[in-house]
């Protein structure tokens, strides 16, 4: 106990060591990246100011020649108009000449010049002072007599005067120039000096820090980890089956937990006794009756509906059928006096021996109805030849929802209700004292789990892709041909050519998302393609999606021949889907070569 302490104690203590080294070395080098960092920024700043000079020198010498030819073209000049413009741009010349020089001389805190220069500079600076200054004088004399039009020899002795000194001014402002591209130079050359200087201690350092700190923390850290992987073996040989069992019952939870979330929000589901007092209800289903879970415990027939005439019908159901299972379709009046239609299925579960309960899974199809309804209205109002046609087709429309939704309520009962009893059995035979079969169960339960979200995710999907209410028409597409390429093995891609992402109303999106469907399962059922591509792209006004297929394409004249076949009939629910959203589809087939189907709908 006593070893363990200690161990313990020089432990803690060897750590704060290292935090100290490490602290230590990290200081270190920062201080040195910022003391370099803080020489070079100054050394770069001192050479742009130095080129700035150089550059404002070497402008001196054009200065003084641009003033000089000036001067000569306005003692020549005779025109009035021409003697005004050029007095104004020697003017100029002199101002920025004169600003230039004292800049250089006596520094300029704005321009970055500095006061301070070397004793060669200021000799220098002090011998080009007269011919400055000289030439000034000159050139302001020459301009008040020129003025007054008075004096040409005298105009002529400064112009004589302005030239003689020139020469000399070029000459020394080539020395001055020459002086500071040397010194220019030498400042560089210490730069580099100083950097290389920086960098062989920054290497001294680093070579340091690796031997005296870096090197030893390495081996104390091996040890520790060697006596962690030590107690670390230690512990799991001793506590391997108690963390297997755990981490599988976690799992199972978490699987648990999502199959719950999944049937909560993407089922309308409900757990009823066989007497049919409610046990539980899922929050889509809730949310659809208004139902609330705080009130005391009620039938399922009273949760659905305040009418006794109904409530003993459902009531009638669940007492006659509650042993065998039952799938139907019923219709009632909410508590807030709207019909509701549900296509219901009832799976009997059994709970352990002697007790079950009756698993309720409905799809809300009061939408159908109406639909059926408004198609049915418009079939007495139509012509006798529109009212046949419009009959066969909403036929068809209803045989195809209503084997779409028996097959996916019969997925439901002979899918997801088995695994689900399954799933029942498999947890109440769990023995917690044997561990080895408990494994294997685990097992199954987890890939049992996993079918059941697979199966609700399958046929959620198949009902209305919650990427389409989520994210809009293009991620919806983009996952049916994922989707659909997986299930069908075939190569379907999808293409957003003009990246186009803007939302358009829900019935739009549907009907989109519903003809696009529709064309890529025809190529996948009837042409025998391999290979599909579906491309979406716009314009300012217009939406277009293309589908096509190198299947065997077919006749199009024959194929509207057969309005009342099964491809006969795609091709009609395609244009009345289309023109129900004022869009338009456009059909080129070529037999033994493909088909492309293009809808354009506008936004």
């Amino acid at each position: 106990m006593s070893s363990s302490k200690n161990d313990t104690t020089i432990d803690s203590i060897s750590f704060k060591n290292l935090r100290r080294l490490y602290l230590f070395a990290l200081l270190t080098i920062a201080l040195t990246v910022l003391v370099s960092q803080f020489i070079l920024q100054y050394n770069l700043n001192r050479q742009l100011s130095d080129s700035k000079i150089i550059n404002t020198s070497g402008k001196q010498r054009m200065l003084s020649q641009k003033l000089t030819k000036e001067l000569l073209i306005l003692h020549f000049a005779t025109d009035p108009s021409k003697v005004e413009m050029e007095k104004k741009r020697i003017d100029s010349i002199l101002n920025k000449w004169k600003f230039n020089h004292n800049a250089l001389v006596y520094g300029n805190e704005k321009l970055g010049f500095p006061e301070e220069k070397s004793a060669l500079l200021n000799k220098l600076y002090q011998s080009i002072q007269p011919n400055f200054e000289a030439i000034i004088a000159a050139s302001h004399q020459y301009l008040q007599i020129k003025k007054n039009e008075q004096n040409p020899e005298k105009l002529k002795q400064l112009i004589t005067i302005i030239l003689d000194n020139e020469r000399i001014f070029l000459t020394k402002m080539n020395q001055i120039v020459e002086q500071y591209d040397q010194e220019a130079l030498e400042k560089v050359t210490l730069q580099s000096k100083t950097e290389y200087g920086i960098l062989l201690f920054t290497l001294l350092v680093l070579v340091l820090e690796f031997l005296f700190i870096f090197k030893p923390t390495n081996k104390k850290i091996e040890i520790l980890i060697s006596k962690l992987l030590t107690s670390e073996r230690k512990a799991l040989k001793l506590a391997y089956n108690t963390e297997v069992l755990s981490e599988i019952k976690e799992n199972s939870v978490k699987e648990l937990k999502s199959l719950n979330y999944a049937m909560e929000n993407t089922l309308l589901y409900c757990r009823v006794a066989p007497n049919g007092t409610l046990i539980h209800i899922g929050e889509k289903f809730s949310k659809l009756l208004h139902y609330n879970k705080s009130t005391t415990e009620q039938r399922f027939s009273q949760v659905l509906t305040a009418s006794e005439k109904e409530q003993h019908s459902i009531d009638r159901i669940i007492a006659e059928k509650h042993r065998s299972g039952w799938q139907g379709e019923i219709t009632f009046t909410s508590k807030e006096d709207t019909t509701i239609w549900l296509d219901l299925s009832m799976v009997p579960v059994t709970i352990k021996k002697g007790a079950s309960e009756l698993l309720i899974i409905c799809f809300d199809i009061t939408e159908r109805k109406k639909a059926q309804q408004e198609v049915e209205r418009l079939n007495i109002e139509s012509s006798e030849a529109k009212i046949n046609q419009q009959k066969i087709i909403s036929s068809k429309i209803i045989e195809n929802q209503e084997n779409e939704q028996n097959r996916i309520a019969k997925e439901i009962h002979d899918g997801i209700g088995q695994m689900l009893t399954g799933l029942k059995f498999s947890l109440e035979s769990i023995n917690l004292d044997d561990k080895e079969k408990n494994s294997q169960k685990m097992e199954y339960l987890k890939q049992l789990s996993l079918d059941i979200i697979k199966g609700v995710r399958t046929a959620t999907f198949n009902l209305m892709p919650p990427e389409l209410s989520d994210h809009g028409i293009v991620s919806s597409l983009s996952k049916l041909c994922q989707e659909l390429s997986k299930l069908t093995g075939k190569s379907i891609v999808f293409y957003n050519k003009s990246q186009f992402e803007q939302r358009l109303d829900s019935l739009t999106e549907i009907n989109i998302y519903r003809l696009s469907q529709e064309a890529i399962n025809n190529a996948i059922k009837y042409a025998d393609s391999t290979h599909i591509i579906v491309q979406l792209s716009h314009s300012t006004s217009i939406l277009s999606i293309t589908i096509d297929d190198n299947g065997k394409g077919f006749d199009l004249q024959s194929v509207e021949k057969k309005r009342n076949s099964s491809s006969g009939m795609g091709l009609v629910f395609m244009q009345e889907r289309i023109q129900y959203i004022n869009g338009r589809i456009f059909i080129n087939s070529i037999p033994g070569e493909g088909t492309r189907i293009t809808f354009n709908i506008p936004i």
